[in-house]
């Protein structure tokens, strides 16, 4: 590689793969879907290749898919097989990172304790969290119903290995189920085995990103990459073995969904977000904004709003990538069932514009 341009394109070929109905594949692929909000989880698979989102439903129904707290104790969806080893990895750090929350909710170790025995005897079938908790209520496990108590004491028992989020219950009602007793896991082979799922969705990368990516400390990053064997493509950056840099051919556009894991994969979004730009992705309070993304560079934001799909570009976008931005504007009306009207603004100090590309 020579350049920011070059090393941009081939992260963002790494992410994004032919049309496909394999949720678990693709998921694979990426390392992990984002998945704290389920609309922009498919809009994740949509753009990394999935034609039609009923079949992320069908996914979890067929349990080729679960979503748990992963990588930074946050949601992910994963294919099924691999929660044992994330689990073993992260589920007891993230446990230690949100102790002392549980505690100002409520949830003492007794509490807890109490939870994961009974659990086994209320989820006979898949319930919503809400009737999940309502059955522990009755026996006797003291949880304020209200507020966050539910969705820690549900993570916690997900860090455990008890359950996962699966095929929702009712609509946009996750249903939590329980899981098997998890097999053996070598934590050296599971390490390495995540930072070559890594490298290969998101290399060229170095160990720190994968830290920051993961939740892990730098130490465990670098040890992962030594493990892994992974193949240096620039001083410092790593790709997996099997990696090949892109073809020449017309620019790469995506219109990513909110919290989109390309936008979290790595400790510094430089060089692929200018940092005048950066609030308007990521104003705080951990909200990452839909994001139109060339060749890996993240060229502006973007929104439905009624029947027309509206971009807003942080400056002139280059010409070359007006048909690939049409047909993302297409692919998504599609994949939503809505007919959409592509506009594209200029997003400046005094606000939206009407604008040519």
């Amino acid at each position: 590689m020579t350049d920011d341009a070059e090393l941009l394109r081939r992260r963002m070929h790494a992410q994004f793969l032919p049309r496909t109905d394999d949720v678990a594949g693709i998921a694979r692929r990426a390392g992990g879907i984002q998945a704290q909000d389920a609309p922009a989880a498919r809009l994740a698979l949509r753009a990394r290749g999935l034609r039609d989102q009923g079949a992320v439903a069908r996914a979890y129904a067929a349990g080729e898919v679960v979503c748990s707290w992963l990588m930074r104790g946050t949601l992910h969806l994963v294919p099924a097989e691999d929660l044992a080893p994330l689990l073993a990895l992260l589920g007891q750090r993230n446990l230690a990172a949100t102790a002392r929350r549980r505690r100002e909710l409520g949830l003492t170790e007794e509490v807890c304790r109490q939870a994961l025995a009974a659990i086994p005897e209320v989820l006979g079938e898949p319930l919503g969290r809400a009737d999940l908790i309502a059955a522990l209520i009755a026996r006797g496990v003291q949880v304020d119903p209200k507020g966050q108590a539910p969705a820690h004491l549900t993570g916690y028992a997900a860090a455990h290995g008890l359950i996962c989020r699966g095929a929702d219950v009712a609509p946009r009602e996750p249903g939590y189920r329980l899981l098997p007793p998890p097999p053996p896991v070598d934590a050296d082979r599971a390490l390495a085995e995540l930072a070559r799922r890594y490298a290969a969705a998101f290399g060229p990368a170095g160990p720190a990103d994968f830290a920051a990516w993961a939740g892990l400390t730098q130490a465990l990053g670098r040890r992962a990459f030594a493990l892994a064997e992974l193949m240096e493509a620039a001083p410092g950056l790593y790709v997996a073995p099997d990696s090949a840099a892109p073809p020449p051919g017309p620019p790469l556009v995506r219109l990513l969904g909110a919290y989109d894991t390309y936008l979290l994969g790595y400790r510094d979004r430089e060089p692929m977000l200018d940092r005048a730009h950066a609030k308007r992705i990521n104003a705080g309070g951990g909200v990452i904004k839909p994001a139109l993304v060339v060749d890996g560079r993240v060229l502006g934001t973007w929104r439905k709003d009624g029947d027309t799909l509206v971009v807003e570009r942080f400056a002139r976008l280059p010409a070359a990538a007006r048909p690939g931005l049409e047909a993302e504007a297409a692919d998504i009306g599609r994949f939503l069932g809505e007919k959409l009207t592509l506009q594209v603004v200029s997003s400046g100090p005094t606000g939206p514009s009407k604008s040519s590309v």
